[in-house]
């Protein structure tokens, strides 16, 4: 596993040991190794709902009035 030393300030680090005693993490760096990993998780996310946007606004315009579209989810949705 490879190392990386931080500097974070010194509020930041108490915050990092109380969420350590708090029982939930081992250490601080297991507390550090959660935090980039939900971080890259969010970006992972937000790079697939910036794909779907890009999709739907180079998709051709739709016919359909709104209540078609809900009638459609709706019949999609219970059979």
């Amino acid at each position: 596993m490879a190392q990386m030393n931080i500097s974070i300030t010194d509020q930041l680090k108490s915050w990092a040991e109380s969420r350590v005693a708090e029982g939930r993490y081992s250490s601080t760096s297991d507390y550090m190794r959660d935090l980039v990993r939900r971080d890259q998780e969010e970006a992972e996310r937000l790079q697939l709902l910036r794909a779907e946007i890009e999709k739907g606004l180079a998709s051709p315009v739709s016919d359909l009035t709104l209540d078609d579209v809900f009638e459609r989810v709706r019949a999609r949705h219970q059979g």
